[in-house]
């Protein structure tokens, strides 16, 4: 054969190869390196902790007594007031006025006695308690909304990816995994 045609023939043949190679890599879809982040909003829960918050307060309290009906008082009050009663009138009167006498110190009695106890009082050390609730805002992750080409996607991150997502053979790398949005 001649050395000329088999060259033709050899460079034809890595011609023809080299361009169905070439044919075929702009036939396939190059795959995008990255997706377009579009939005990206932060997710959080407010978190409330209840606690008990406690303080002491003076609390005064009327003292008890052993007589809360002011009997004693009463009864001294009348015994006085009768004898008084009767050193006034003379004859039938000193009976009027021994049980008038005894009435009214009877009465002044109890009430002496009363405001006595009134005045009684105790003073003590309480401890007021209340639930109150602290708050803080905790960070439960990222809602993002993404752009492949002309499509939108929507994915939950645990972290704000900027402006661009990695991907791989078409996927999103979230975290070092590939996953779909």
């Amino acid at each position: 054969m001649n050395k000329s045609l088999i060259s033709g023939l050899v460079v034809g043949a890595v011609v023809a190869t080299a361009g169905a190679a070439i044919a075929g890599y702009t036939l396939k879809e190059k795959q995008p390196d990255y997706a377009q982040v579009v939005d990206v909003k932060p997710v959080e829960k407010t978190i409330r902790t209840p606690r008990q918050e406690c303080r002491d307060e003076t609390v005064t309290q009327q003292a008890s007594t052993k007589d809360p009906k002011q009997v004693t008082g009463s009864v001294v009050g009348a015994v006085v007031g009768g004898v008084v009663g009767h050193q006034v009138g003379d004859g039938s009167g000193k009976k009027i006025a021994t049980a008038a006498g005894a009435a009214a110190g009877g009465y002044a009695g109890n009430r002496i006695q009363k405001r006595m106890q009134d005045g009684r009082t105790v003073t003590t050390t309480e401890q007021r308690c209340e639930t109150v609730y602290d708050t803080h805002i905790e960070r439960r992750g990222y809602d993002v909304r993404y752009k492949v080409g002309e499509q939108e996607g929507k994915v939950r991150m645990d972290h704000d990816p900027g402006d661009r997502i990695p991907m791989r053979s078409g996927q999103l790398v979230l975290n070092g995994r590939t996953g779909l949005g």
